[in-house]
């Protein structure tokens, strides 16, 4: 693929060791972007909890990381659901780099689960406020930038196999990413006149931090343990394995590239083939 030399990318929800943000981060940044990387940078309660959002002090670790293998990294500390942190990010990269071509919108919350006729209000905005009004935000601004600078660019949002089926105990994580899917195909074809490109990654499961906290949630639900949860998760994928960050940051990698400047509007399965359609 061809190099990202002179780019500069965004990648949110990137404070965490072993998650999806910071493999997607390393990746870039090894195939030559700048990259800035965003995370909430504090714990909130039960809303951002320890298991589920990068605090500060993590998230500089990781970009001095990445410094240290020979990338450009700075970060960046802000709230998805406020549109002004969202709209400051972006300035903030182009503060920072001079410019803003790639958004990986990779925040989330995977971790306010349970029974539907339990999910509260409270639960349930913050789910769809972060999962897809941040998302939103997100594709916004960094638009806006895009399109002032004349040169395209990429937009991939991080969405998930619950894009794609249902879930129990997940109702409104899953809206949330069926949600991402259609906005990313109003996205792509307002934005393709600017050559910008909007796309989704669709991972099955991937046993992050986060995921750990899944597996065990997920497991006690079902009234299983965690490995024979975990062995029943491989049966159903036909490569017999769970995702990996890096599977992602790969997907993520080629959606950037030039070798893929005419893939827009697609909702990408990397699932090992459990989820085909």
């Amino acid at each position: 693929m061809a190099s990202l030399t002179g780019k500069v990318a965004i990648v949110t929800g990137a404070g965490r060791h072993k998650g999806i943000g910071e493999a997607v981060a390393k990746r870039l940044a090894k195939d030559g972007a700048k990259v800035v990387l965003h995370d909430i940078g504090v714990l909130k309660g039960e809303i951002a909890p320890a298991h589920g959002v990068g605090q500060k002090a993590e998230l500089d670790q990781i970009a001095d990381e990445i410094r240290k293998a020979g990338g450009e990294a700075a970060t960046f500390t802000g709230d998805m659901l406020a549109e002004k942190d969202v709209e400051a990010l972006v300035a903030f990269a182009v503060k920072s780099f001079g410019r803003a071509d790639i958004l990986i919108n990779n925040a989330g919350i995977g971790y306010l689960f349970g029974p539907l006729v339990e999910t509260t209000q409270e639960h349930w905005d913050a789910v769809l406020g972060v999962n897809l009004r941040g998302c939103f935000f997100g594709i916004k601004h960094a638009a806006r930038q895009m399109i002032k600078q004349g040169q395209g660019g990429r937009i991939i949002s991080i969405a998930s196999q619950a894009a794609k089926s249902g879930f129990a105990q997940t109702a409104a994580y899953t809206s949330s990413k069926h949600g991402l899917v259609g906005l990313t195909r109003v996205a792509a074809l307002e934005l393709a006149q600017h050559k910008i490109t909007v796309n989704t990654v669709c991972p099955n499961h991937i046993t992050t931090g986060l995921g750990s906290w899944q597996n065990d949630f997920m497991s006690k639900a079902q009234g299983k343990s965690v490995d024979q949860y975990l062995a029943d998760m491989r049966g159903r994928i036909p490569m017999g394995r769970t995702g990996l960050p890096e599977d992602i940051a790969k997907a993520c990698a080629f959606l950037c590239s030039d070798q893929a400047d005419y893939i827009t509007a697609e909702s990408m399965n990397v699932s090992g083939g459990e989820e085909y359609h």
